[in-house]
């Protein structure tokens, strides 16, 4: 409930430092005290030290792995402002109220870690995605940015129908909205009475969470949505807002794969929703010539190997799921704060930045070796622990064979941008000086996720102290 109430609060808190304060760049800093206090209240419950109470009917439920996932959520989004927060102020006049809607999503994704009942399930998703509608045509004078704007409202609209139906089905299947009712088992497993209603409700609900997380064939809006945004706000798109839809899809479907219906059906629809994804992320973006829209297909691969957590359901899952959040949101948000510096997005754009800016080139390398997943790199585990977790749960070992065969062709793609920064010939100019405090964010970022690559645990460890 801390990070919920806090985080409102410091939503309404950044409206009026717009008021109080005249100089824009003292808005950030204020965002990031903002952020620091919403972190030690979030773990102040964790830690079970204090916890504002406020009762809420049963509808939210408070557990370790949701509010660890919050301070994950929180640490990345922190990372976001500390290395992207003076390029927020360049997209527009409305600085604070930028920061502000953020803070807004971020309460949208701390419900979706503890709702109990499909009712705060829709709340948190509508709390989650209407900001992000306005954040995406924040660039006002962009025709692509309103563009993208008008594409992603009209999809999440028509998902959002999808899942009101999904619910309404569901609910009438079962009687209740609760989730400790065991929903998703009762509506598939007690159908002498109440029918079809259930199965197709469920199978709404998860073609709009598909939608939500950019799985395949759902995914057709990202790549338009993510080109299109400033992209300063496409980072925290595609990696904090990601990955709550994640938790939420995982949370909602908690249920082992043999309650959402008979056992082969449930492991087919998931092997072939994983297999299109990472097929359709990974081919497409071995294509692309623009860096910004190859990472744009890059999250839908990802996307692929997060569905793994769905997929197995098991302990290896859950701890895996937290440590690939981490790495694939840090490696992200370092890409993009690099990349909003660049001046030309294509890669000719990045031709010869090793000799330009020498700090930028190897630290970029850091993030886009661990989104490959090679060793000593955070996404190396954050990969193990989801390929492992499919085996442990005794699927299909074809299913493991082709996600190690696309994340073999992920580091093609990958690499076509460490080889533009070093191997050829050009001078990468950036839109804007590089400060050294700059400079330094994202040698610390680059560090922890070195560390995370050879004490993996270390992050766990945090979760189970």
């Amino acid at each position: 409930m801390n990070a919920i109430i806090l985080s409102a609060l410091c939503g309404v808190v950044m409206m009026f430092s717009g008021i109080l304060l005249k100089n824009k760049s003292s808005i950030k800093y204020v965002a990031i005290a903002a952020l620091l206090v919403l972190l030690i209240g979030n773990l102040l419950q964790f830690y079970g030290i204090f916890t504002i109470n406020i009762d809420s009917k049963n509808l939210l439920s408070f557990d370790r792995p949701g509010l660890f996932f919050n301070s994950i959520l929180i640490v990345a989004t922190l990372i976001y402002f500390i290395l992207s927060g003076s390029d927020i102020e360049k997209v527009g006049l409305d600085v604070a109220e930028y920061f502000s809607l953020i803070f807004f999503v971020l309460c949208g994704a701390t419900i979706l870690t503890s709702f109990n009942g499909l009712l705060m399930f829709f709340i948190g998703i509508e709390i989650l995605s209407i900001p992000l509608y306005i954040l995406t045509g924040a660039d006002k004078k962009n025709l692509k940015s309103n563009e993208a704007s008008l594409k992603y409202f009209l999809m999440g609209a028509f998902s959002t129908g999808i899942m009101l139906m999904g619910i309404t089905l569901v609910y009438g299947a079962t009687g209740s909205f609760g989730l400790q009712s065991n929903m998703i088992k009762s509506a598939v497993t007690g159908f002498e009475s109440a029918g079809i209603l259930g199965p197709v409700g469920l199978v709404l609900l998860f073609i709009s969470m598909c939608f939500k997380v950019s799985a395949a064939p759902f995914h057709f809006w990202a790549p338009d949505v993510y080109d299109g945004a400033p992209s300063v706000f496409t980072s925290f798109m595609a990696t904090i807002v990601k990955a709550a839809g994640f938790f939420a899809f995982i949370r909602l479907f908690a249920a082992k794969s043999t309650d959402f219906g008979p056992g082969p059906a449930w492991t087919l629809i998931l092997y072939v929703i994983i297999v299109l994804t990472l097929l359709i992320g990974n081919i497409t973006a071995v294509f692309q010539q623009s860096v910004k829209r190859m990472l744009a297909y890059s999250s839908i691969a990802q996307a692929g190997f997060m569905l793994f957590a769905l997929y197995s359901s098991n302990d290896f899952s859950k701890e895996g799921i937290l440590l690939y959040t981490a790495a694939y949101s840090f490696a992200t948000i370092g890409i993009f704060a690099i990349l909003v510096k660049m001046e030309d997005y294509s890669l000719d754009g990045y031709n010869g930045l090793s000799k330009s800016h020498p700090v930028l080139a190897a630290t970029n390398t850091v993030f886009f070796l661990s989104l490959s997943g090679i060793p000593l790199t955070a996404g190396f585990f954050a990969k193990y622990y989801m390929l492992a977790s499919a085996i442990k749960s005794g699927g299909p070992i074809s299913l493991v064979i082709i996600a190690v065969l696309f994340a073999a062709v992920s580091v093609y793609y990958y690499f076509k941008v460490i080889q533009a920064m070093y191997f050829k010939e050009g001078n990468a100019a950036t839109n804007q000086p590089i400060t050294n405090n700059f400079k330094v964010g994202l040698i610390v970022l680059a560090a922890i996720i070195i560390f995370l690559g050879i004490y993996p645990t270390s992050l766990l460890g945090f979760y189970y102290f």
